[in-house]
Formats: structure tokens, sequence, C-alpha cells
């Protein structure tokens, strides 16, 4: 009874959360907060990529690698060989999720630190490939990327028509990874990344599953680098560096490691509007987000959705505590 109340809680508030999503356009006073919204999708989708990889004890410093090259694949296809936007998506995620795979067979067989060290290598050496070629439009960068072609009357003015569409393609990147979580695949990632050694004595193979999940984190961070390449419409080497893969990080470590949807995207809701509303220059954001992440890993490791039952546990305690005191009162009351 109780689980069916929960799932129908869960409905009714996914329904009025959809419902909400699809109208937020009209809810909208200016381009710039639907221009937040937007980029508040794209990091949900970061942190999304780096919450699967965390499923299976893997910790990365190369989310962003994989959405730069996204982002710069669907910028050549179109560009230089003339391909439409809505080929070039899947061809991008496709891209990222085979330069995933490419590394992911030297990279993923050791967990840890040395993974986490070699993601964060490959994540600085992109940036460096991007900048030192022309072919990518050297340290300049790529400009003039088309917006996406037109769907019937729909065209790619203003932002309510990207909004739609980083909305469709997150709504899909959550409904599959969801499919994921639930499914064998999604069983065998949680048992890895509680156990892997017991859980290659069950006959799962941790290498498998991880590189599929580093496959899968690539492809996604693809997806959404195309989207940026066109929304954006430049590119720049710089905009891939190490920082935003640690970004994705903080979006899921702020949200909560152990929810892995809902997670990231209250994360990337918060590191995403809060410093534009308080203004936030460049050139501290780094020191900002250093300090959030210190944060969350001395006072709240388990994020801000473990809130509730921490202060619950805290209640809980008091109350026991206080039980406690009045039994010894009186026991003690007599001998006094």
């Amino acid at each position: 009874m109780n689980r069916a109340a929960s799932r129908k809680k869960r409905t009714a508030g996914f329904t009025i959360l959809l419902i909400v999503l699809v109208f937020l356009p009209f809810l909208a006073r200016s381009p710039y907060q639907m221009h937040l919204v937007i980029m508040t999708c794209i990091n949900i989708m970061l942190g999304l990529s780096f919450a699967l990889l965390y499923g299976t004890g893997l910790l990365s410093i190369g989310v962003a690698a994989f959405w730069g090259i996204g982002a710069y694949t669907s910028a050549l296809l179109v560009v230089k060989l003339g391909l439409t936007f809505w080929a070039a998506l899947p061809l991008s995620g496709l891209m990222a999720a085979f330069v995933a795979f490419a590394c992911g067979l030297v990279v993923v067989r050791i967990a840890g630190v040395t993974f986490l060290i070699q993601t964060m290598v490959i994540n600085m050496i992109l940036p460096e490939v991007f900048g030192h070629f022309e072919f990518f439009g050297s340290w300049a960068g790529m400009l003039g990327i088309p917006a996406p072609d037109p769907i019937g009357p729909v065209q790619f003015i203003g932002k309510t028509p990207f909004y739609y569409l980083i909305l469709i393609l997150l709504l899909l990147n959550v409904i599959g990874f969801w499919a994921l979580y639930s499914s064998r695949v999604g069983k065998a990632w949680r048992s890895i990344r509680l156990n892997a050694h017991l859980a290659e004595s069950l006959g799962i193979n941790p290498y498998r599953y991880r590189l599929l999940a580093f496959m899968i984190s690539g492809g996604s961070a693809g997806i959404a680098g195309s989207f940026y390449a066109h929304y954006f419409q430049t590119l720049e080497p710089n905009m891939f560096s190490a920082f935003k893969s640690i970004d994705a990080q903080i979006f899921a470590i702020l949200g909560g490691l152990n929810y892995f949807l809902i997670g990231p995207a209250i994360g990337a809701a918060i590191m995403t509007c809060v410093p534009e509303i308080l203004r936030v220059g460049k050139e501290i954001e780094p020191i900002i987000t250093g300090g959030v992440l210190v944060f969350l890993v001395i006072f709240l490791p388990a994020g801000i959705l473990s809130l509730p039952g921490r202060i619950r546990s805290i209640r809980s305690g008091r109350g026991r505590g206080g039980a406690g005191k009045q039994k010894m009162t009186t026991r003690t009351a007599p001998g006094v």
C-alpha cells in the first residue's frame, strides 16, 4: 500500500513537473531567463553522464571532453560536409561514444584514482588538439555554425524552439537512463559499485559493464555537445576544459550521488542559476566552484536530497535521548 501510494505521488509529481516545463516559455519574463533554463538542461545532461559513471564505481574528470567531441563533430559535419543538424545530432553522439569506447579499452581496466587521472589527462589534451589544428578552427574557434534546420513551420529563431528541443533531448536522456537503471544492466552496475570483486565472483564482468557505461556516458555528453554547438553557433577549445568536468561532478554531488536522476537535475539548476543571479564573474567562478566542492565533501557528502533523512535521524536521535533521560530520572528518583 505504501509503495502504491508513493508511486502515485511520484507519477503525480512528474506529471505536474512536465506540465510546468511545457508551459514554461509562457511564464518566463525574458529571453535571458529562457537562456538560463536551456543551460540548466544542458548541465543536467552532463551531470547525468557523470552520475552514470559513478553508478559503476568510476569517478571521471572527462565528461567535458566527450561534450566537446560531440560539439565539434556536429559543427564539422554541418559546416564542412553540408549535413543537416538532424543527421549530425545522432552522429555526434555516436562519435563521442566511439571515442569513449576506444579510450575505455585502456582506461576502464583500472578504477579508482588511476581512472580519475587518466580521464583528466584526456580532458586536458582534447582542448589542445582543438586549438593547435586549423581543421578545428584553431584557438580562434569555429564561427558561423548554423542553427538547426527548420521542421516544417518551426524555425529555430529565438529561445523558445531551442528550449523545446533541449527539453525533448533531456526527457529522452532521462527515460533512457531510467530504463537502464531499472534493467539487469543497472543492477549489475549497482553491484559493481558496491563491491566489484564480489560482483565478479557472481559472474558479472566489471570491465565490460564499466566500458558500456563509459560509452553511454560519452554518447549522452556528445548529444548535449551537438545541441550546444548549434545553440551558441560558435565554439572555442577552452569551453571544454577540465573545469567543466569538475562542474559536472558538482552538479551530481550537490544534488546527491545516490539519486542518479533527480540529484544532477537539482544540482545543475542550483549551480547554473545561483551564480547568474549573484552576477559572479568568470574570474572567481572556479574559486567558488572549488569552495562548494570542498563544503559538500566535508559537510554534505550525500547531497541536498539527503537533508530530509538527516533531519529525521537527528530528530529521532533527540527523541530517543529525551526518552532515555526520562527513564533514567524515573529510575533514580526513588533513591534521591
